[in-house]
């Protein structure tokens, strides 16, 4: 049978097919019409570390579209059927073993773009979950992070869903059979970054994004919702529960919507310490005005159910740009919640704004007294690191005020 796209090619490197072929390690879509399907180097890439002036455009040792009539020599005349929807995640472990690449980008993309079948005519919903996580590229445990948070998170996420690694495809190579994948998505980093979308913000999920700039891939408004409560839910035992207003309804309750300062001051990029006591100062006088209650963290010192306990009942979360900020992923969603991402001032990346407006969490960056967030539609123009001893330094400025301020107008403005 031949592959089909069901819902279309609409973003670089996240390409869902109907009826994928594996054999001998390497993979096979069959059409009768192989111009109607996406360049291959929007597919997948040649699995190598992405480095200067190398060339990852996919062999066909990678990936081949054939005809019916070029693939059944090849292919033969029986396939052994994997069923239900699996994830290929076709990158190696260069940037894969990191909580934001793995979570904010590969998961949050292949999640992303897999709920909008949910809008495709023939496809029913509620959507099943993904029933294969295939790595074919990495041995072992290349994808768990240093921190240790991947791998408990997808378990959290998807208990009944193994991860299949390289040993896998060495299993089909032994094996000699033709496999069918029943619905696949191919997710590649490096042919996300093909799209001329990847160089507005340089992330690789720059095209799956509806906003503005991105290409139409439209999703359901809370494609993330299952996902994030499940892995609250097993990871901590309960699901706080959230008003409008940004209190914890359910037990253990808040008597005011919850702000958590992510603390960096044990690591690199960093407050100074004036600027961190002058924001903790602040925070606290919110405090002590009854406008919220304030957890000042460092996650390094927490275990890790209290991390995520901590955020899944907060309403505005702040912090230094960095891998803490990932964590908003398990943060509610609610008219007040809202992301406060410092930079070191005139620097400015996309990440967590890029997973806030996934989240439906505002975002606002500041520069030190500086703040700039953007509607629906609307984005900072390009990226700026500015000097990298400056953007990574020990003494990164903020003006405690300023970001109270943000977070009093989003706690005292009128919810829409």
């Amino acid at each position: 049978m031949e592959a089909t796209l069901p819902g279309g090619a609409l973003a670089a490197g996240f390409t869902i097919f109907d009826r994928l072929y594996v054999w001998n390690r390497t993979i096979y879509a069959v059409t009768s019409n192989p111009k109607s399907f996406p360049l291959l180097k929007y597919i997948l890439a040649h699995p190598q570390n992405v480095g200067r002036n190398r060339n990852l455009d996919p062999t066909p040792l990678d990936m081949q579209i054939l005809t019916p009539e070029a693939a059944k020599p090849i292919l033969r005349e029986r396939a052994v059927v994997m069923d239900g929807m699996s994830f290929i995640f076709h990158d190696t472990n260069q940037v894969m073993p990191h909580y934001y690449h793995w979570w904010g980008e590969l998961i949050l993309g292949a999640m992303r773009m897999y709920s909008g079948l949910s809008f495709v005519p023939g496809i029913s919903s509620p959507l099943p979950e993904p029933k294969h996580f295939l790595l074919p590229n990495i041995i072992e445990h290349q994808w768990r992070d240093p921190a240790g948070v991947n791998g408990p998170l997808k378990r959290a996420g998807w208990p009944d869903t193994p991860i299949e690694r390289n040993d896998l495809w060495k299993d089909l190579i032994a094996l000699n059979q033709t496999f069918v994948f029943e619905r696949a998505m191919i997710v590649s980093r490096p042919a996300a970054h093909k799209s001329p979308l990847a160089s507005l913000w340089f992330k690789m999920i720059s095209s799956s994004i509806s906003d503005g700039h991105g290409m139409n891939v439209t999703v359901p408004e809370h494609f993330w919702e299952p996902l994030r409560k499940r892995v609250v839910h097993n990871t901590i035992g309960y699901l706080p529960v959230m008003n409008n207003a940004g209190v914890v309804m359910s037990s253990p309750k808040s008597t005011l919507p919850i702000v958590t300062y992510i603390s960096r001051q044990n690591g690199v990029r960093r407050f100074s310490q004036k600027a961190h006591e002058g924001l903790v100062k602040a925070l606290k006088e919110l405090a002590d005005e009854g406008l919220c209650e304030v957890n000042v963290v460092a996650m390094e010192k927490m275990t890790f159910s209290q991390q995520l306990e901590t955020v899944a009942g907060t309403t505005i979360m702040v912090g230094i740009h960095g891998n803490g900020l990932t964590h908003q992923i398990w943060m509610p969603p609610s008219p007040r919640s809202t992301v406060i991402e410092v930079f070191f001032p005139k620097a400015y990346l996309h990440d967590y704004e890029i997973l806030a407006r996934n989240m439906g969490h505002m975002h606002y960056a500041v520069w030190n007294d500086t703040t700039l967030t953007y509607p629906a539609g609307q984005w900072f123009k390009g990226v700026e690191h500015g000097d990298r001893r400056d953007f990574n330094g020990f003494s990164i400025p903020v003006h405690g005020p300023t970001v109270a301020q943000v977070i009093r107008e989003r706690l005292t403005s009128p919810i829409p």
